[in-house]
């Protein structure tokens, strides 16, 4: 009998995320302030975010513990299975290993929730019991909504409105948790407001749902703290422990990837697959491939440059080091909201731009091809985020197969695909199109970009 799945052992679960600050190969860009463009305080971070996650947001130390009651609520659904991929590989013809983490588990059905968790639970301890953020395809929304009902905490979501619009049952479940959920832009903000006004007919972004949420934290008077789903180091922090899990799971059996890859909007879900090896490679030689994989309709990292700029529409964040599309970009409406993103994680982008990692973009008709083989060969239906990952992980075993050697190779399935199936019907139908952005668009994005 075929065993496709690798368990560890509840009582082997990692108590402490990585924190990959300590071993990066240079140093790490500060964040600047973005008014004054020189680097930001911690202070000057609490008007959004609880003293527990400012501290981890700089912490030098290596292991940050984790507490006894986030631990309580991982363990619904952690440690996630690592799964060996043989039905697939077999479809393939390939010599290669092909594992997965297959976060889809969770409660909200994507790796989100582990951030979630953590982030409710520091604002609870520091007297906090309203949160407020954005979703571009639902998941992080979804998460958190869940998230601030176990903590007993409201919930407020801006959800990007192209998403609001093609995925209904996002909606309905973060309002099952309770959580409000708001189409982005909106009426309830003065920067939602201006851009309906500039924009009528706006399919959203982001980083104007960014914008409308972190409006609302400010104007509260600290009885609303902002709560972001990726690109800041705490909650590329918090997904380490999805690594973390892998490389047990891996070792319990005798193997050790050579290839790690992951999907990219933000960022966390990639950082959380793959940091926990890169000490691995930088300390001990290991030869390890990181593949970060991106939509060709929004090429962050292998069309934009690396530079200062703010995370938001509404320039409110502060100046993050970073690949970036310029703030003011406006994604095509592909059916991966999640990825949707102008800029990237600040972590992710310096080990790309320092040739650590390398990116990828693929269009999404290939992708959605790789979900149908996926689907129908391990029996899950995966976000089509996810697929991003799978199409570039399938060309990597089929490399193999003409190469005929037998790499291993690890990939993350961030989330199931059980509420993006409008998605699959568009492409099952031959409606979806393949979106290869003209670099006069890139041009004209990037002139957004801060200069100084």
């Amino acid at each position: 009998m075929t065993d496709y799945t690798i368990h560890l052992d509840p009582k082997k679960m990692p108590d402490a995320w990585y924190n990959i600050l300590p071993d990066l190969p240079v140093p790490f860009p500060p964040p600047l302030h973005p008014v004054t463009h020189e680097p930001i305080t911690p202070d000057a971070l609490s008007m959004l975010f609880p003293p527990g996650l400012i501290e981890q947001e700089v912490s030098p130390q290596r292991e940050i513990s984790i507490p006894g009651e986030i631990m309580d609520v991982y363990r619904l659904w952690r440690p996630t299975p690592l799964r060996r991929a043989y039905r697939l590989e077999k479809l393939l013809g390939t010599p290669a290993k092909i594992y997965y983490k297959n976060e889809s588990v969770s409660p909200s059905g994507s790796h989100k929730l582990n951030t979630s968790v953590a982030q409710a639970y520091y604002n609870k301890v520091s007297g906090i019991n309203q949160l407020t953020t954005e979703t571009g395809a639902g998941q992080w929304g979804s998460a958190l909504s869940i998230a601030c009902r176990m903590f007993d905490m409201e919930c407020t979501v801006y959800m990007v409105r192209v998403s609001f619009e093609q995925k209904p049952y996002r909606r309905s479940l973060m309002q099952t948790f309770g959580a409000k959920v708001i189409s982005s832009p909106s009426d309830t903000t003065e920067f939602g407001r201006k851009i309906l006004a500039e924009q009528p007919d706006t399919t959203g972004s982001l980083g104007i749902a960014i914008s409308e949420a972190i409006e609302v934290a400010i104007k509260s008077n600290g009885k609303v703290k902002y709560s972001l789903g990726s690109v800041l180091n705490h909650v590329l922090l918090h997904q380490s422990i999805i690594g973390l899990e892998a490389k047990a799971q891996l070792e319990s059996v005798g193997d050790y990837p050579d290839v790690v890859i992951g999907c990219v909007g933000g960022g966390s879900n990639y950082a959380g697959i793959t940091f926990p090896f890169v000490p691995d490679k930088l300390q001990k030689g290991k030869h390890i491939d990181f593949i970060a994989v991106e939509p060709t309709a929004c090429p962050t990292m292998t069309r934009g440059p690396y530079a200062y700029d703010y995370g938001d529409t509404g320039k409110m964040t502060p100046l993050l080091k970073q690949y970036t599309l310029g703030h003011n970009f406006i994604p095509p409406g592909i059916h991966a909201g999640g990825l949707r993103y102008h800029g990237v994680a600040t972590l992710v982008a310096l080990l790309v731009k320092e040739g650590v990692m390398r990116a990828v973009a693929v269009h999404q008709n290939p992708v959605f091809r790789a979900c149908l083989m996926f689907a129908q060969t391990e029996g899950i239906v995966p976000a089509p985020e996810s697929g991003h990952a799978i199409r570039v992980a399938i060309d990597e075993a089929l490399k193999c197969k003409e190469s005929g050697e037998s790499k291993t190779i690890l990939f993350n399935l961030s989330g199931h695909g059980h509420f993006d199936m409008t998605a699959y019907d568009a492409y099952l139908s031959g409606k979806l199109e393949d979106y290869e952005l003209e670099d006069t668009v890139l041009k004209s994005a990037e002139k957004c970009i801060p200069k100084w």
